[in-house]
């Protein structure tokens, strides 16, 4: 199953490990780690943030995913079910809008 993974982290932690050198070297062994399909990085609310797309087989795989971003920055985070474009003509739009109508 599909996810955005979504991550938020305060200042005080990354900034720490930008200071130290390690950032850099934490983000990439995270992402070499967990393989996302897609990784991109902003500002959200004027904090350092992120977001993964994971393709998990099974909800156990989540703390995986999770881990490495509460312990490294104490990060907050999220996990938002998502379809692609062929997951969402697998549901059966039209039957469900003549059976619901």
């Amino acid at each position: 199953m599909r996810f955005i993974f979504k991550f938020s982290y305060p200042p005080e932690k990354f900034n720490q490990a930008v200071l130290d050198g390690t950032a850099d070297e934490k983000i990439a062994e995270i992402l070499e780690e967990t393989k996302p399909e897609a990784a991109y990085f902003f500002a959200d609310s004027g904090r350092r943030a992120g977001l993964l797309v994971v393709d998990l087989a099974d909800v156990s795989e989540m703390p995986k995913i999770a881990a490495p971003w509460l312990l490294n920055f104490d990060a907050a985070i999220e996990f938002i079910p998502t379809m692609t474009p062929e997951d969402l003509r697998a549901a059966g739009m039209d039957a469900l809008g003549k059976k619901w109508a």
